[in-house]
């Protein structure tokens, strides 16, 4: 953006602002394809460069890696930024070795990494929904929280239904959630309960695993390392994680589907990330990027106009009728 500038919003009921496009960090632990540090390192100051305030990682994402390489770049170059990580599918922890000493212990090892002495927010990332369910592990929370390793807790969830879970806790402060154009529920199942309770709305996974940039085809090969070509299916986690749980070449059809919905001065993924950035519940969305030059693209969705009302009303309904029975999991 030319002002280096993003609008920020608040995170629910917390004193945390996060600007409106934030930089998800999964890429960055190599997960998707090799990563050196030269390049993590320019698109992390890419980022700051253009305005983002927020980044969102996880101990898992190379094992601790993505988690390094910010903090070794925000550390100087933006020590104020708001860095969000995750706690809970790491090797011996998930799915059942959930306990307060593990909890506080990859709490520790994520404030090295991030050379934080205090976590602006720590995130439950995806873990069975009967853990959630028991309670325990948010009283865990609070125990860390009281002892000064972090400010805020809140959730990455896969389903409504855990959503809804999470936020009978009332100091809960945020939700992770997917939620692009191929995946709409939230605005009717969710939201005004999350904005009723402030709990901030995280949006993952913005452009579908990039299926909502319109640049796929049937003859698109991922490295083998990707989880769009491992997981397609949901044979490693979650079906949903992947292309929002739609088959791929179902996904390419809908994709060319939704292009006729979209204004002629917008790209496919500034129509997309511009829909999200609509809905008032949303405090950021936090798409990835390979490159510098994707942060930037990234970054100017937050300085487009709003879609009409109409529009999203089309949208809304083309998803009920033609999305929705397309995805092969629990939304």
């Amino acid at each position: 953006m030319s002002d280096n500038t993003i609008p920020t919003r608040p995170l629910g009921g917390t004193r945390l602002e996060l600007s409106e496009v934030g930089l998800g960090c999964w890429q960055l632990g190599g997960d998707f394809g090799p990563i050196d540090e030269t390049t993590a390192t320019a698109i992390v100051k890419q980022a700051v460069a253009d305005g983002i305030t927020f980044f969102d990682t996880a101990d898992v994402y190379g094992d601790g890696q993505s988690e390094r390489y910010l903090g070794e770049t925000l550390s100087t170059l933006a020590p104020n930024a708001v860095i969000a990580t995750k706690y809970g599918r790491g090797e011996g922890t998930y799915p059942d070795g959930y306990s307060l000493n593990d909890l506080r212990d990859s709490v520790k090892r994520a404030q090295d990494r991030l050379q934080r002495d205090t976590l602006d927010l720590l995130q439950l990332h995806c873990i069975p929904h009967e853990v959630l369910q028991q309670s325990h592990i948010f009283d865990w929370l609070r125990e860390v929280q009281q002892e000064g390793h972090i400010k805020y807790f809140g959730a990455s969830v896969e389903t409504q239904e855990e959503a809804h879970t999470c936020m009978q806790h009332d100091d809960l402060a945020s939700l992770q959630i997917i939620f692009n154009l191929m995946r709409q529920r939230p605005v009717t199942d969710l939201f005004d309960e999350a904005v009723a309770k402030q709990v901030g709305i995280i949006v993952r996974l913005p452009l579908a695993s990039g299926m909502l940039t319109g640049k796929f085809s049937k003859q698109t090969q991922f490295d083998k390392r990707d989880h769009r070509n491992f997981n397609k299916d949901g044979d490693a986690f979650s079906v949903g994680e992947t292309f929002s749980g739609i088959e791929f070449e179902k996904g390419l059809e809908l994709v060319n589907k939704l292009t006729t919905f979209k204004p002629e001065s917008l790209s496919m993924t500034e129509f997309a990330m511009r829909w999200i950035l609509d809905h008032e519940a949303v405090t950021a969305i936090i798409p990835g990027a390979s490159s510098p030059k994707q942060v930037t693209q990234n970054a100017s969705t937050a300085s487009l106009a709003p879609l009409p009302d109409a529009l999203h009303d089309r949208l809304y309904a083309f998803y009920l009728k033609e999305i929705e029975p397309a995805i092969r999991c629990q939304v």
